[in-house]
């Protein structure tokens, strides 16, 4: 018997139109239009709900339910805040430290949503008490991501903001009565908001702010006479007294710098370090002021150089500068030079530090300085001197930058046996700069560098090294005969035949090529 066939049956597209429902686009993100037609009733219970599993939002709630009732109930809110906050002894781990940063937060957005529009001046006291007492909430959390750190410095802001609606005598005065707290701030916290409303002042009124720094700062250790022992030479509270001394006396010099006051600058930066001052500080006060002999005198004498402090970012992105200090001397020196009229002395001391450090700034500021027609000539003699560097990274590097590539290309192919594959910070860039105007000096760049890579088996490297080796192959097709040996078929061959069991290299090189 025969089977009878499915027969499926298809809905028509009117049908199907009917079934499916029409998509509506409604806005969902809260706003006063969407809250409105929530109701009263409704925007009460979610607010109730979320005061039940917020902590900080139940704050925030509470603060403006006292805001109802005046200032002065703000007011006792946050005072009861920040006694807890100067009682506890506790410590904060890193479990609760995000808890805790959004309950010290919901005190600084009291203070300024609730309390700040009702009464400034008592808002103004609560923000600095509050910063008072940072070292010891700091001293008693794990703070390792800095988000604590980052509600001081709101806290900061805030408090700078509401300083700055002040009259200026009135703002004078909150500046001197930050002035005792700073012994107590150990993290610096104040420091800024401080040296933030000095800046609003006028200069007739900083007066009292620096006899206030002058009389808080600690004074000078006393030589006895005797050799000073270990434990006396390194005790912390000798060390701290020597710290607060030198920071109230950097104070009093921002204070020196916004009068225009060089004659106090000098004084206290021979106070803060009556062996070592900075002569480049003083002598670029001295500049300014239009005394161009005497900053001469104090940028040639000689200048021990102190602690060189890398930031974080400088370490990550590699850009630390190990020569800025004696290049920002040398410019200083050259621009004293050029005020006192010594154009020749000047235009030396441009060419010697071009030639002792490849620098392209000085160079061509050199070169703006020549008259007409000689440029071309000392451009050169510059090109020249870079290629005969004792340092063919640094000649490499400024040489591609300046740019001047077809002396870039002849100094990689000179001393193709010399480079350290290794020195990619210089390699890398210079290699591909070079790609376009020679391909032989951008290969053998890269062939030094995935050698390196390779032999030192240095795995984090293998994506840059298959783009190397891509870049390698593009470049192939550019390449004359006999340019390279071994050629670039036979130079993959060596490699695979050395280093074939690194799949996670070529891995990544069968990737670049898709």
């Amino acid at each position: 018997m025969a089977r009878k066939a499915a027969v499926k049956t298809v809905p028509k597209p009117s049908a199907v139109a009917a079934e499916k429902p029409k998509r509506v686009t409604r806005k969902t993100t809260p706003s006063p239009e969407t809250l409105a037609p929530l109701g009263l009733d409704r925007l009460i219970g979610l607010v109730l709900d979320e005061t039940a599993r917020n902590p900080a939002f139940k704050k925030l709630v509470t603060a403006a339910i006292a805001g109802l009732q005046g200032p002065d109930a703000v007011a006792a809110l946050i005072d009861r805040r920040l006694t807890a906050l100067e009682r506890a002894h506790g410590y904060i781990d890193w479990q609760k430290r995000r808890s805790f940063a959004a309950d010290l937060d919901a005190t600084i957005s009291t203070i300024v949503s609730e309390l700040a529009p009702l009464d400034v001046d008592a808002a103004l006291n609560r923000l600095i008490r509050f910063l008072g007492g940072a070292q010891g909430v700091l001293e008693r959390v794990d703070d390792s991501s800095g988000q604590v750190v980052g509600v001081y410095e709101r806290a900061t802001h805030a408090a700078a903001d509401l300083a700055l609606r002040l009259p200026p005598a009135e703002a004078a005065q909150l500046a001197v009565k930050l002035v005792p707290l700073l012994e107590t701030d150990g993290f610096g916290i104040l420091d800024a908001l401080l040296l933030t409303v000095v800046e609003g002042l006028p200069h007739t009124s900083l007066e009292p702010v620096d006899a206030a720094l002058a009389s808080a700062t600690p004074p000078e250790p006393k030589a006895s006479g005797k050799p000073a022992t270990r434990s006396a030479a390194f005790s912390t509270q000798g060390w701290d007294r020597k710290m607060e001394r030198m920071r109230l006396l950097r104070m009093r010099q921002a204070l020196a710098d916004r009068r225009g006051d060089v004659e106090t600058f000098i004084s206290l930066e021979q106070a803060i370090s009556p062996d070592h001052p900075n002569t480049v500080a003083v002598a670029e006060r001295l500049l300014s002021a239009n005394r161009a002999a005497e900053a001469l005198d104090w940028i040639g004498r000689p200048q021990k150089r102190g602690i060189v402090v890398v930031t974080r970012e400088q370490m990550l992105t590699g850009s630390f500068d190990p020569d800025a200090p004696q290049r920002e001397r040398a410019s200083l020196e050259i621009r004293i030079l050029d005020a006192l009229g010594r154009r020749d002395e000047a235009q030396a001391k441009r060419w010697a530090c071009f030639e002792a450090r490849l620098d392209r700034e000085m160079l061509r500021d050199y070169v703006a300085k020549l008259p007409d027609f000689e440029d071309e000539e000392a451009l050169e003699r510059a090109f020249d001197h870079a290629a005969s560097h004792d340092d063919p990274y640094r000649a490499l590097h400024f040489l591609v930058h300046w740019p001047k590539l077809d002396r870039a290309a002849r100094l990689v192919i000179d001393k193709a046996a010399t480079w350290d594959g290794n020195r990619y910070e210089i390699l890398a860039p210079a290699a591909e700069a070079l790609e376009e105007a020679s391909p032989k000096a951008a290969s053998l760049l890269y062939r030094c560098m995935i050698d390196d890579m390779l032999s030192k088996g240095r795995s984090s490297a293998y994506g840059y090294g298959a783009r190397h080796l891509l870049a390698l192959d593009a470049l192939a097709q550019r390449l004359e005969p006999g340019d390279l040996t071994p050629d670039h078929a036979a130079y993959r061959d060596a490699l695979r035949k050395a280093h074939g069991r690194k799949s996670a290299f070529w891995e990544k090189a069968g990737q670049s090529r898709v």
